[in-house]
């Protein structure tokens, strides 16, 4: 970034300031995810808006070790609080904050003091994995699935807010309201809704958006989530994103959805491959199967992700795919009859959302070009093998510990390569000081640490 970039972003932001001003907006809001998957923000008054695009706001280098409790693992060099690098905006996804009045956002990247790119800058990495892409002659469109649950309890444990059956349109009416300010929001805020209904467990809701270019959908979901958490407030609720929010029940998971296109073909249909699957879609495919195990760290990265991930509660355990079969860990869908063309993707169920939403996406389209044949599809519940039938197709359990994935991380050189050892480096540490937390917590101890952190 150089002084004429600046001038530009500076020129850019003075113009946005003057409007969004006129909208009642005081403050803006920049934010990057770190390692632990927590949003972290700095805010300026509107009037700052052009300096804070040209120049950024300060962050220190320790929040590449913060954990989802706030505590800084920090490196055993010492350097955690040396060093500072600048955060800022990307103009082009500014938005009026339609839940938090007075008030617009725009997610940011952080870059060194010098100008150049922060190494371990998760957003600025996924747009260079899209570029390398892009190199190819492949365009990808992504979208997660967010799932909450609302709570009426003032103290830390979970009193549900919203009564009725799963999937059950007395529980939609019993928020009614409640679902409609959300809705309001999303489309006030340009976010496009595919669907929005109650989920499994008690006080449990499911929102599915539109695909989109990888890092805006990542910035999509990281403004869902503001979104769902502020109306929640309007309305007395607490809102949680575990992945186990009580120990006896289904948890939150956070589902990424995949594909890719060619000449604006989608590369997951009209081939002749099984479902059909083009080559270069079924090849993406076993990449992403083959490193599954180490992708969890990333999708799965804390101690409580792992009570979520357990055989026959559709988190989709086991290293396999499968067409419409939403226990295995890679979902292929292909939409209704006559809608493969456009619909067709490949659904990651085993993540949740206590994932950096950038740090995940990367992780898949670094394990994606590695291109890997894909193994013979299972069309049934995995835990309903027996152990000598999983073992002839090869289908083994993902990883059931964060210890396990955080190994298969550390040992697989496509995305150690695609990340770079400082990212590398900083990503265990905080994983390593969770296990150290939390490894050998009770179940009913790790919901109660996870269950309002994100």
């Amino acid at each position: 970034m150089d002084q004429a970039d600046r001038d530009q972003r500076h020129t850019r932001a003075t113009e946005l300031a003057s409007a969004l001003a006129d909208e009642g907006v005081v403050g803006v809001a920049t934010s990057f995810v770190d390692n632990a998957g927590i949003s972290r923000v700095k805010t300026v008054p509107v009037g700052k808006l052009p300096d804070l695009a040209a120049w950024g706001a300060g962050f220190s280098s320790a929040f590449d070790y913060f954990r989802a409790d706030d505590w800084v693992a920090a490196p055993a060099s010492g350097e955690g609080p040396v060093g500072d690098q600048r955060i800022i905006p990307d103009l082009s996804r500014l938005v009026v904050l339609a839940a938090q009045f007075g008030w617009a956002w725009a997610p940011g990247d952080r870059y060194e003091q010098d100008g150049t790119p922060h190494p371990q800058d998760s957003r600025l990495l996924l747009r260079r994995l899209v570029d390398e892409w892009g190199e190819r002659g492949v365009t990808l469109r992504t979208a997660y699935e967010v799932e909450w649950v609302v709570s009426a309890g003032d103290g830390n444990d979970f009193v549900a807010a919203a009564a009725g059956p799963a999937y059950g349109l007395g529980r939609l009416a019993a928020v009614s309201d409640y679902g409609r300010d959300l809705l309001e929001a999303f489309a006030a805020q340009g976010i496009r809704v595919e669907q929005f209904h109650p989920e499994y467990a008690p006080g449990q809701f499911e929102l599915s958006v539109s695909p989109e270019a990888p890092v805006a959908s990542a910035d999509t979901s990281v403004l869902v989530r503001a979104t769902i958490r502020a109306v929640g407030l309007r309305h007395g609720f607490r809102t949680s994103f575990s992945p186990k929010v009580d120990p006896a029940g289904v948890g939150n998971g956070g589902h990424a959805h995949v594909s890719l296109w060619r000449d604006q073909e989608n590369l997951m249909a009209g081939g002749s491959g099984r479902y059909g699957m083009t080559p270069d879609g079924e090849s993406f495919a076993g990449g992403v199967l083959a490193h599954l195990p180490a992708l969890l760290a990333l999708g799965a990265p804390s101690v409580a992700s792992y009570l979520r991930l357990v055989p026959q509660h559709w988190a989709g355990a086991y290293v396999c795919w499968g067409l419409e079969n939403r226990e295995a860990a890679l979902r292929l869908v292909t939409g209704s009859a006559g809608s493969e063309k456009w619909a067709a993707n490949l659904e990651v169920k085993c993540i949740d959302l206590h994932a950096n939403p950038y740090l995940l996406l990367a992780g898949i389209l670094a394990a994606g070009a590695d291109a890997t044949p894909l193994p013979e599809p299972v069309d049934v519940d995995p835990a309903s093998l027996g152990d000598d039938e999983l073992a002839r197709r090869g289908v083994a359990r993902l990883p059931t510990t964060l210890r396990e994935s955080l190994d298969a991380f550390l040992a697989d050189q496509v995305l150690g390569e695609a990340f770079g050892q400082p990212l590398v480096d900083s990503i265990a540490a905080v994983r390593e000081s969770e296990l150290e937390e939390l490894g050998s917590s009770s179940p009913e101890q790790v919901a109660d640490a996870s269950r309002w952190a994100h």
